[in-house]
């Protein structure tokens, strides 16, 4: 018998289950993966939109500071 049969590490025999358990997964139709999408992508820009104003914001002020305090 050898090192892989003993260990229970057959390569065959793990692609083979994990083709049987793809097989299981109910996959989410194309209409909702667009839509998931294009959720992602707007909350991305959202809080990246947002964080570029506070940061525009935080600097305007730092420099403001900075401008009083000369």
């Amino acid at each position: 018998m050898t090192e892989t049969k003993k260990n229970g590490l057959n390569p065959v025999k793990y692609i083979k289950e994990a083709k049987e358990e793809l097989n299981k997964v109910t996959w989410p139709s194309k209409k909702d993966t667009v839509r998931y999408s294009a959720i992602v992508i707007g909350v991305t820009v959202a809080l990246a939109a947002f964080f570029a104003i506070l940061d525009w914001g935080l600097n305007l002020g730092l420099e403001n500071l900075i401008e009083v305090t000369k």
